[in-house]
């Protein structure tokens, strides 16, 4: 290993995080899914940013729906973290890294209701030597804030880090504070190469 250090994004990392397979749990036709969408989303980087209330927004959004629709998205609010799932060659090389005593970090821009939610819903986290998400702290990826409230907050070397994101601009933003990364497209072995695994 070259790093002693990984540090994991979540959304399509650790778990799946895609809008449109999570909202075909709520509607059953193309109009539907097309309005939802629109609506449901429309404010999420600012969730993940911790700079609109979840419950607050929820309520905005689902006023916004029609009658017919508004059920939809009190469910999708209240449910949609149960349609991310987990991707399973990930979880298998966390525990290898933990085998290897290697540090494990969590790094995720998320709304306020999956940073609660999600150590309790996904088991692979009780792995982890620490996590971070970004809504709590009122600041996301790629602010350097965050990256140096991760630092700071796990007493961590940047240079003694690597970063697993599925973003470009979020790797970017550690190189530039000294942390190397790689932009993950699900090849496991690719990682494994380049942290030298």
């Amino acid at each position: 290993m070259y790093y002693k250090n990984i540090i994991f994004d979540f959304g399509n990392v650790v778990g799946t995080f895609q809008a449109d397979s999570i909202l075909k749990h709520f509607c059953s036709s193309k109009e539907d899914f097309t309005l939802l969408s629109s609506i449901l989303f429309r404010n999420w980087q600012a969730l993940d940013a911790g700079a609109i209330d979840y419950e607050e927004n929820a309520q905005i959004a689902i006023s916004l729906l029609p009658d017919r629709l508004k059920e939809n998205g009190r469910a999708f609010f209240a449910e949609w973290i149960r349609y991310v799932m987990p991707l399973p060659k990930t979880w298998d090389f966390i525990r290898e890294l933990k085998e290897r005593n290697a540090g494990i970090y969590l790094l995720s821009n998320a709304p306020t209701k999956f940073a609660e939610e999600a150590p309790n819903v996904f088991e692979i986290l009780k792995l982890f030597d620490g996590i971070v998400f970004s809504a709590p702290l009122k600041m996301a990826k790629p602010d350097p804030e965050i990256y140096r409230h991760l630092f700071a907050a796990f007493h961590l070397e940047p240079k003694d880090c690597f970063f697993i994101d599925d973003t470009e601009k979020n790797i970017l933003a550690g190189r530039a504070l000294g942390m190397d990364g790689i932009v993950f497209t699900q090849d496991i072995d690719a990682v494994k190469k380049a942290v030298g695994f």
